[in-house]
């Protein structure tokens, strides 16, 4: 049964940092595109970043280039998503993505297979 599950969210005032974790389980990791989204209250979900499997390629959103970076650690089954230079605006739960057998970079949340539950990142200002 595949599984994600993120943590490291919580509260932190605007210009702090947080890196949120998601543990894969269920034997799709090592051959997974994996991304991060967010949904804000009464919006949509939307792209943050992705990774490919070999974690030599990334794509971050341009609303949070310079300050958010995905990376994988394929022997820890673990993808992260440090956020740094917080905003008020980056208030979400944010969600952790798998498209097992996919390749490349995928930004477009209906090709991702699997999703986690989401952890809160709360930017106070």
């Amino acid at each position: 049964q595949v599984q994600l599950v993120e943590s490291g969210g919580g509260l932190v005032q605007a210009g702090g940092s947080l890196r949120l974790s998601c543990a894969a389980s269920g034997g799709i990791f090592s051959n997974s595109v994996m991304g991060w989204f967010r949904q804000a209250p009464g919006k949509e979900r939307e792209f943050v970043a992705t990774v490919n499997w070999s974690n030599d390629d990334t794509y971050v959103a341009e609303s949070v280039t310079g300050r958010f970076t995905i990376s994988r650690d394929n022997a820890k089954n673990t993808v992260y998503l440090q956020l740094s230079s917080l905003k008020p605006e980056d208030t979400a739960v944010y969600y952790c993505a798998a498209a097992p057998k996919k390749l490349g970079l995928i930004v477009l949340r209906n090709l991702y297979d699997y999703w986690g539950q989401g952890t809160q990142v709360t930017v106070s200002s």
